[in-house]
């Protein structure tokens, strides 16, 4: 049966010794099978991997049928944006600390990529998050997420105030460093360092989790993933509130706007080699379960 993927992007830091030389690896195993290998043109300024074709980066999504993201979870959460909208699935290869996006082990990237390409592999699809910055004379600005929403103070050593209303009914008014709305995908990034549960990624739920937050009772809420999330800074607030969206700064908040946070209407398509186990991967990244095997 011939494959569906017959134009693969590869993204990553290219200058990066060990991420150009798995990039070379690839490209070579696929031209072998007779596979068009593409990158971003505005990545150029980094160093070239022979038999990759360039393109501009806004082209990028609608001249291929799967992008393998090499790096670290950081790095395939910037792919996400150059590809939404396109239905161009991805694999993450990690290169990166943690891994939790980038599942793929480098020394079992090649086998993987022939498994994917015999149609042998896992599909996850996972929800992503808009984030609208909303003034008294329109819209404004917005930015997707596939992790998570921060509104984070700008300076140290204030308290940022704000107001929080979900499907239109008030909530509470917080106070403390910020607040993170997370997907299901971003349940086990920032949020959970706040003290968030983890969340199956095929569990169709937000956390929003406070982030060190004045009063103890402020605690993670757990909500579905249809909510649809307002946040305010009262009038009078003192210090700046910054909106990030999977680390990528959105804007500034002020009394006069509203943050508007729901699910986007574009989704992220994760592929998996067919051994994956979401639990396997929490054990290995959380150490779960370290002491026990140490004592046998």
């Amino acid at each position: 049966m011939p494959s569906q993927f017959n134009r693969i992007g590869l993204w990553g830091r290219f200058n990066d010794d060990s991420v150009r030389d798995l990039a070379a690896q690839l490209s070579s195993h696929l031209a072998q099978r007779r596979v068009k290998v593409f990158a971003a043109r505005n990545l150029a300024k980094q160093p070239t991997v022979r038999g990759v074709q360039l393109v501009p980066k806004e082209k990028l999504g609608k001249s291929i049928d799967l992008l393998v993201a090499i790096g670290g979870d950081g790095n395939l959460l910037r792919a996400t944006r150059v590809i939404a909208g396109c239905s161009v699935p991805i694999i993450g290869v990690n290169r990166g600390r943690l891994g939790f996006l980038t599942d793929v082990k480098p020394e079992h990237m090649l086998a993987a990529l022939d498994a994917i390409l015999d149609g042998d592999y896992l599909s996850e699809e996972r929800l992503m998050l808009e984030a609208r910055i909303r003034g008294s004379r329109g819209k404004g600005q917005s930015l997707n997420a596939l992790n998570d929403v921060v509104l984070q103070k700008a300076e140290s050593g204030r308290i940022l105030d704000f107001e929080t209303t979900v499907d239109g009914h008030y909530v509470n008014t917080h106070g403390g460093d910020g607040l993170i709305v997370a997907t299901a995908t971003g349940s086990t990034a920032y949020a959970l360092s706040c003290g968030g549960p983890i969340i199956r990624p095929d569990v169709a739920a937000l956390v929003m989790v406070p982030i060190c937050p004045h009063t103890l009772s402020d605690r993670p809420l757990v909500l579905p993933g249809s909510s649809r999330i307002e946040v305010r800074v009262p009038s009078g607030t003192e210090g700046r509130a910054l909106v990030i969206c999977d680390g990528e700064e959105l804007g500034q908040l002020d009394a006069s706007q509203t943050l508007d946070i729901a699910a986007a209407e574009e989704s992220v398509t994760l592929l998996h080699p067919k051994d994956y186990n979401y639990y396997e991967l929490l054990r290995s990244k959380l150490n779960w379960g370290r002491a026990n095997r140490s004592a046998n």
